[in-house]
């Protein structure tokens, strides 16, 4: 395709402040994005319920297609260090109704994500203080759906201010969250495991290599229902390279933070996990982690028995995990916008930098208003639609992890069988990667079609699949929508963007290319 070159008069690039984020900054903002306390809290009951002693191979299993996948970003990043990520690479590889459609479903997450995360922040809150003031049980503030909401829209004003105000002050608030996290989560496998060898533990349960037997699964059903949930605590390392056009090496750093990010995850999880079983065992009263009662908070559950006095350091550190995470996951959308609006996929409004922050000050700005209004929304129509809109997250990431993945394969098709190096890495891990959770998505589906799936049934199938795949097929309704405004039209021919179009970010601050095929 010949299109004529237009400068872009920005030597800046998109106008992010380049060069920000250091090896260590774009880690710990990856790990903040996964909320690695909350995430166990929410999934680890529910994955022993589903797959018993087998808990620690399904969280190793569910990190296999995130690590081909993180191989594949790592790649695109190297030759497209674009903050738009899945949409761009989409869009280079496949054209840009694919392209943009990625771009939705990276949105959407963090959309709805954010909605939770609030929520679970507000209810932590006042949970803390319900302690503090010793509320009785018909008057806990943690269960006041006005006060719990409003204090959770408060929670991502402040966040998105945050994120607003600048990377490198995000930067160094997370570091301080993060480190909390990590010290409760240290707190937490000593406690529980100097009860064991002390024979204080209310279950104490040998450690048992069967643990990690991939073949000790029991049922098939089983099986996929905790690698899908194991999937959801992973999700979240991409964040690292939302930000590659703020690092300092925007083609090194972003993609090895990752690898990183997901490295220091599974170590985590699986330590945590461990530690938990020889704790509490797999029993299905009191504290064991077979106990339904229990599943959708554990920590909770064992706080006192573990920590004594002491048990508020797990409250607070599901606090801090939840808030923290709200920053971030702003993050990641904010940056896609800017770059879809760029490229002309969106309103030239949302490319709107701040002069001074250097941030994506238009597209920070709606995703906390649009994330509050729907947070609002959904808990005014129904706390059990807001539920199920949470576990029909898997549909979105498993959606535009796997187009990263295909993109991957596509993109470098030319190059991919030149070296085992590229064998490896730009074929193999990717497509492997986007089969898996190409699978997941299909499975997901098909499991959350189901009436006794999640919490609501709506036009007689399951709530939660009708909210997953709506939300998806919203996106598609606005692009088409979007495609009959003439500013869309150079980017739906694949003028503004395509596999030609130069990467609109300096290999160093202060250098870019200024030609872009097509204009933006």
């Amino acid at each position: 395709m010949v299109t004529t070159p237009i400068h872009l008069n920005r030597p800046e690039g998109k106008g992010l402040a380049a060069g920000t984020l250091g090896l260590w900054g774009s880690t710990v903002i990856g790990l903040a994005s996964t909320a690695p306390v909350y995430s166990l809290v929410a999934t680890l009951g529910f994955v022993v319920l589903a797959v018993g002693a087998q808990a620690p191979i399904a969280f190793v299993i569910a990190f296999i297609p995130m690590l081909f996948i993180a191989f594949a970003y790592r790649e695109l990043n190297n030759a497209v260090p674009d903050c738009g990520t899945t949409f761009t690479w989409g869009t280079k590889a496949f054209g840009p109704w694919v392209g943009w459609m990625g771009g939705w479903g990276v949105a959407v997450a963090g959309m709805v994500v954010l909605a939770n995360l609030a929520q679970i922040g507000g209810i932590y809150l006042w949970a803390l203080v319900d302690g503090i003031i010793g509320s009785s049980d018909d008057a806990l503030l943690a269960e006041n759906v006005p006060l719990v909401t409003a204090t959770g829209v408060v929670f991502i004003a402040l966040m998105t201010y945050v994120s607003w105000r600048g990377t490198e002050i995000g930067e160094r608030l997370q570091n301080i969250l993060l480190a909390i996290q990590y010290l409760a989560l240290a707190i937490f496998v000593i406690a529980a495991l100097w009860q064991y060898f002390g024979g204080t533990a209310p279950n104490p349960t040998p450690f048992d290599w069967a643990w990690f037997n991939p073949f000790g699964f029991a049922e098939w059903s089983g099986f996929t229902e905790a690698i899908l949930l194991a999937l959801f605590i992973y999700w979240g390392w991409d964040t690292c390279l939302a930000l590659n056009e703020e690092t300092k090496d925007p083609k090194r750093i972003p993609g090895l933070a990752a690898l990183l990010t997901c490295v220091l995850l599974l170590f985590t999880y699986v330590s945590v996990t461990v530690a938990a079983m020889m704790y509490a065992g797999l029993g299905e009263t009191g504290t064991g982690l077979g106990n339904e009662a229990n599943a959708d908070d554990f920590f909770l559950a064992i706080k006192d028995g573990l920590l004594g006095p002491f048990g508020w350091v797990l409250v607070v550190a599901v606090l801090i995990s939840a808030v923290s995470s709200t920053q971030t996951t702003i993050l990641p959308t904010a940056r896609g916008t800017l770059s879809m609006a760029v490229y002309r996929a969106l309103p030239a409004k949302f490319k709107t930098v701040h002069p001074r922050y250097k941030t994506p000050s238009f597209s920070t700005l709606v995703m906390g208003i649009v994330a509050s209004i729907y947070y609002i929304g959904m808990t005014l129509i129904s706390d059990n639609i807001l539920q199920d809109s949470i576990l029909s997250l898997g549909l979105a990431i498993a959606f535009y992890y796997a187009i990263t993945g295909y993109a991957c394969v596509w993109y470098f098709r030319k190059e991919l069988f030149t070296s085992a190096r590229n064998v490896v890495y730009k074929f193999l891990l990717p497509l492997l990667g986007a089969l898996m959770l190409t699978y997941a998505f299909i499975q997901s589906a098909i499991d959350m079609y189901d009436v006794d799936y999640g919490y609501t049934v709506l036009f007689g199938i399951g709530g939660t699949f009708v909210v997953g795949v709506g939300a998806l097929a919203i996106g598609v309704v606005l692009m088409f929508v979007w495609f009959l405004f003439p500013r869309s039209q150079r980017f739906f021919r694949g003028e503004s963007l395509n596999r030609d179009t130069p990467v609109m970010v300096p290999d160093a601050p202060g250098e870019l290319t200024r030609s872009i095929d097509g204009g933006v």
